[in-house]
């Protein structure tokens, strides 16, 4: 006989089954990378892949209650590094919802004209994203699409000098007491001397010098050479 698993919600739209999240799929019947679809009381859900999403495997590795990692349903977010779009479209279910219902708004950042393609493409059928091309680092070419500033932040961009690109956004966009979360790829720092945990080890240094650390969630067997930093803005 098969095992029960445990599932319990991480919001309205998010369920952890085991080892396992779901996400209510707002496009119902499209899978955006070939994940599995699954009904969950007559609902159509949508697996997120934590291979393939450092947040999806930062919600299955975090020591604390997984549902801190998330930003409010309704809210606007910025994300800065939005790739081909599976993260953006698990966090648009929790986030926005089908047609938008939740009214949130997620501003999604990326250099590579290829990848905001594909972001364009997801938002023609996902109101409330927002698909934007630039340089995490010049805010002053699409700063003002964020006039006011924003409860919650990720950024997961493979450049030099993470840290202080990931400070800079919260200085300017995240508001106090506000929760931002950095993906720090370490191949991306590979100036600095010494091997992974020496960078990440540099990194809490940074990162706690001006704004609070909540959890350091070492990403190894998801995504090898990866942590997750997750703060809170003084």
């Amino acid at each position: 006989m098969a095992k029960h698993r445990r599932i319990r919600p991480l919001s309205d739209s998010i369920l952890l089954e085991g080892r396992n999240v779901w996400t209510v799929n707002a496009n119902p019947g499209v899978a955006i990378r070939g994940e599995s679809l699954r009904k969950f009381r007559g609902v159509e859900h949508r697996r997120w892949d934590p291979n393939r999403s450092k947040l999806g495997a930062g919600l299955l590795r975090t020591r604390n209650e997984p549902s801190q990692l998330l930003p409010q349903p309704g809210s606007t977010v910025l994300y800065l590094g939005a790739g081909h779009g599976t993260t953006i479209s698990h966090l648009h279910d929790h986030l926005c919802g089908s047609k938008n219902r939740f009214g949130g708004r997620l501003v999604a950042v990326d250099l590579a004209p290829r990848c905001l393609r594909d972001l364009t493409h997801l938002a023609e059928h996902r109101p409330g994203l927002v698909p934007v091309l630039g340089d995490a680092r010049k805010f002053d070419a699409w700063g003002v699409l964020i006039p006011s500033r924003v409860n919650w932040l990720f950024q997961d961009v493979a450049q030099a000098g993470q840290v202080e690109i990931f400070l800079s956004a919260v200085r300017r966009f995240l508001s106090k007491d506000g929760i931002g979360l950095l993906s720090l790829k370490a191949a991306s720092e590979r100036h600095s001397e010494g091997g992974d945990e020496d960078i990440f080890a540099k990194a809490i240094a940074q990162l706690s010098s001006e704004v609070e650390l909540l959890e350091h969630i070492n990403l190894t067997g998801y995504e090898d050479q990866h942590a997750l930093f997750v703060i809170r803005r003084r």
